[in-house]
């Protein structure tokens, strides 16, 4: 499959070839052996078949579908998360007893992302005590890697950023993989989302949408995906994006945190 066939094939599904343009021999594996597997010689054909049949053509979505992340993934949001963005959503909170912080993963793959973040969060609470209800909503349109996040199983390498006193603490091996403890898990709730449509109903003070929405789509359904999912933030809440990510200019409610790429605040009242 040559560059040009796998343009045609994004445009079916609204994608960014500047999105792609890096990751694309990973992902035109994957679609040759569904072609294949489908018996389609050329992508015409392909798509011809793609248009006819809705269960391939979700198929083929979901193999478009790029989830390469690891725990802690860019440590500066880790620590801008930790040292500015959590402390001040508690503070927040601790003046409206019975609420807790409502966190959304949007399109957290395999859920490496997810994990850090409750990590983080039971390290503050190992140094600062009791602290408010912590939930998230994590969802993928990838059902597989949704898969994968629940079992909560990852490689040696997908922990190289965690120290060994942490990872003893949150997880346990079993043979060359590590297993994430139960208690990480508790407080997830896994959906199948696509971010080209309905966001959840709730509100949420934190929402990750890292290097999804904002650099594999169009603009043509980029801009409106996103103002939806801005519309799920709190006033004051906080949106992480990824650090080479820019925002669509047309949502002027979000405020850089100076210093810190992709973190932004929720000026709206």
């Amino acid at each position: 499959m040559d560059d040009d066939a796998f343009r045609q094939l994004l445009h079916q599904f609204d994608l960014s070839w500047k999105g792609y343009r890096k990751v694309r021999k990973g992902v035109k594996r994957r679609i040759g052996r569904h072609m294949k597997h489908l018996g389609g010689h050329d992508m015409a054909a392909y798509v011809q078949l793609l248009q006819e049949d809705g269960d391939e053509r979700r198929e083929c979505r979901r193999l478009l579908s790029v989830s390469i992340s690891r725990f802690f993934r860019d440590r500066g949001v880790w620590e801008c998360l930790e040292k500015d963005v959590l402390p001040e959503l508690i503070r927040t909170l601790t003046t409206d007893r019975g609420k807790g912080i409502r966190v959304w993963s949007a399109g957290c793959a395999c859920g490496e992302e997810v994990y850090s973040l409750k990590i983080l969060w039971g390290l503050m609470e190992e140094k600062r005590g009791s602290l408010p209800s912590f939930q998230v909503v994590a969802s993928d349109l990838n059902e597989t890697c949704l898969e994968r996040a629940r079992a909560g199983i990852y490689p040696a390498s997908s922990l190289k950023e965690i120290p060994e006193i942490v990872r003893e603490q949150f997880f346990r091996r079993t043979g060359k993989k590590w297993v994430v403890s139960e208690g990480l898990k508790r407080g997830i709730t896994w959906q199948m989302r696509d971010l080209l449509g309905p966001p959840p109903d709730e509100e949420f003070h934190l929402i990750f949408l890292r290097n999804n929405l904002l650099t594999y789509y169009r603009d043509n359904v980029k801009v409106p995906a996103f103002r939806k999912v801005v519309d799920r933030l709190v006033p004051g809440g906080y949106l992480v994006v990824g650090c080479h990510e820019a925002i669509p200019q047309e949502v002027v409610t979000l405020f850089p945190l100076p210093g810190h790429p992709g973190v932004f605040r929720n000026i709206s009242t």
